[in-house]
């Protein structure tokens, strides 16, 4: 079944006398890309997290960010990096002078910036701790594939809606192919008796060009195709193989079959229902981006 590229977790625990936050947060990306905020203690278990991540998600850009808190008020003092206060001072000091504006910098506006503001760097962190630190990072990780799933249960319902809908065009066109020959067949003899004004017609050379035109227009082939492309939507929708790339092929081929179809059929109904199917089909490419 697909799977979204869209999804949240979020794990809390404790350890060594601090909260341990573990987040998660995914979206929408061509390719697998893993960003990991962690304090730098935890910087040799990169590539481990990483490979973690990696058996479990496989496209999108996902977000992780490990936090350790403090527990107790026993922490350590935070720390300010005046040199970066300063640089902060002075941009918002220059930006002030060039647009005119009169309100003043002060703490309200400087707090803002996170990256003024540290925590002692740990240098080393215990075992039990690391060990939580792995299983609230497990946990929160299932939280997220979890969401993506259901998510991609909506995403799944939506589409087979949206195919349904694109069946039934497809049958409504089917049905009004053959009367679109037979009307063909009436303004071609009435425009003849009119420029021939009221001569015999060679009924079998009239029957000769509508059946040119039968040919030239015929979209059994391409209705046929698209059903079949149907049937194989609705199995990837469905399979353990389910990935974005494989369904935006597949769309990319029924639009080339309805432009076809499109294309063919010179009449006004059948370019009517075409336009609704191109629309049903712009829909599922939406959500085709948000598959993994």
């Amino acid at each position: 079944m697909i799977k979204s590229m869209t999804g949240y977790g979020r794990v809390e625990t404790t350890g060594q006398d601090r909260n341990i936050v573990v987040e998660f947060k995914s979206v929408n990306h061509r390719f697998l890309e893993i960003s990991l905020r962690m304090p730098q203690a935890l910087s040799p278990l990169e590539l481990e997290f990483k490979k973690k991540i990696g058996e479990k998600i496989k496209r999108g850009r996902v977000e992780v960010f490990i936090r350790l808190e403090a527990a107790s008020t026993s922490a350590a003092e935070t720390m300010v990096n005046l040199d970066i206060a300063r640089n902060y001072f002075a941009a918002l000091q220059r930006l002030k002078n060039e647009l005119g504006l009169t309100e003043e910098i002060g703490l309200k506006t400087l707090v803002g910036f996170r990256d003024i503001f540290s925590q002692p760097a740990e240098t080393e962190i215990q075992p039990d701790v690391l060990i939580k630190i792995a299983a609230a990072l497990e946990e929160a990780l299932d939280m997220l594939v979890s969401m993506r799933q259901e998510e991609g249960l909506a995403i799944y319902q939506d589409m087979k809606q949206r195919l349904d809908l694109i069946k039934g065009i497809l049958e409504t066109i089917n049905a009004r192919s053959p009367q679109v020959i037979l009307e063909y067949q009436r303004r071609l003899a009435e425009r003849i008796k009119e420029l021939t004004a009221g001569c015999v017609i060679d009924e079998a050379r009239l029957a000769q060009e509508a059946a040119i035109l039968a040919d030239k227009s015929d979209i059994t082939e391409e209705i046929v195709r698209m059903h079949s492309h149907i049937g194989q939507f609705v199995t990837l929708l469905q399979s353990a193989e389910a990935e974005g790339k494989k369904i935006d092929f597949l769309l990319q081929e029924m639009n080339r079959e309805i432009n076809t179809i499109g294309s063919k059929s010179n009449d006004a109904e059948i370019a009517r229902q075409v336009i609704e199917a191109k629309s049903e089909l712009s829909k599922l490419r939406e959500q085709a981006q948000n598959i993994e």
